[in-house]
């Protein structure tokens, strides 16, 4: 007997609608506390407000420029320090473990340090998100450069390939997929810190506006706000995961 062939989204939606659905019930018939958790009808209904009123996509385009700058810094700072440390034993095993305890460490309590040294700006920021995502791309460029079967750096030996000539033509294709692994870590974990450092410091964009519409207690606009930045969360992911297809070697 043939099972039905429901699409994996449109089964995810269906759960999210049902779920939605039996919260907006338990809440007109008394039993959610409505002074805590807002009708979802109601936060649905405030996204045309915070759009209309609260300059939602102007929010937008100042956290997704400093989430942009972070991403580019942590990209290319990580990668370039992973493969340095891929080349120097010694400045691995010496550094390794503090990156790894730097990525594991929640970065965004130091938030105080960071206000001292760039003051209540957006550099601030920028440099939080950095700090949170620079680690797990160090770590998983190391790792892929450090997975590449020996066979294949054998190949290259055997045609006689200069060093350099080794890394751009073997040693850089087949760690992509891993290092690609940590970019997109690394862009999450800026994401996440930038969010949550605008909230703390009450300036930016939409941690900001969070922040603003925690304190006049509009608890609708604040859940639309946390759904919206759950949206660009997961366009984000998506469009990370095409251009992680993109740049996967062919086999």
């Amino acid at each position: 007997m043939k099972g039905f062939n429901i699409p994996p989204l449109f089964v995810g939606l269906a759960t999210v609608a049902l779920f939605l659905g039996v919260v907006e019930v338990l809440l007109l018939i008394g039993l959610l506390n409505q002074f805590v958790i807002p009708q979802p009808s109601a936060v649905f209904a405030s996204f045309r407000r915070l759009f209309e009123e609260e300059h939602l996509f102007d929010r937008l385009m100042l956290t997704g420029a400093e989430a942009l700058a972070a991403s580019f810094l942590v990209s290319i700072c990580g990668i370039a320090i992973g493969v340095a440390l891929y080349k120097f034993r010694i400045l691995r095993l010496a550094v390794e473990p503090w990156v790894a305890a730097v990525a594991a460490a929640p970065i965004v309590l130091a938030y105080p340090l960071f206000l001292v040294v760039f003051g209540r700006s957006a550099a601030t920021i920028v440099a939080m998100g950095f700090a949170a995502g620079l680690g797990p791309v160090i770590l998983k460029t190391l790792e892929g450069l450090n997975g590449v079967k020996k066979s294949l750096i054998n190949v290259g030996l055997s045609y006689n390939l200069t060093e350099a000539q080794l890394f751009w033509k073997i040693l850089l294709p087949a760690a992509v997929p891993t290092i690609f692994v940590g970019v997109r870590l690394g862009l999450i974990f800026a994401l996440i810190n930038l969010i949550g450092v605008e909230f703390l410091i009450n300036f930016g964009g939409l941690g900001q506006l969070i922040n603003d519409l925690a304190e006049r207690y509009d608890l609708p606009g604040m859940f639309a706000t946390i759904i919206f930045v759950v949206l660009v969360s997961v366009v984000i992911f998506v469009v990370l995961e095409r251009m992680e297809r993109w740049f996967r070697p062919a086999h």
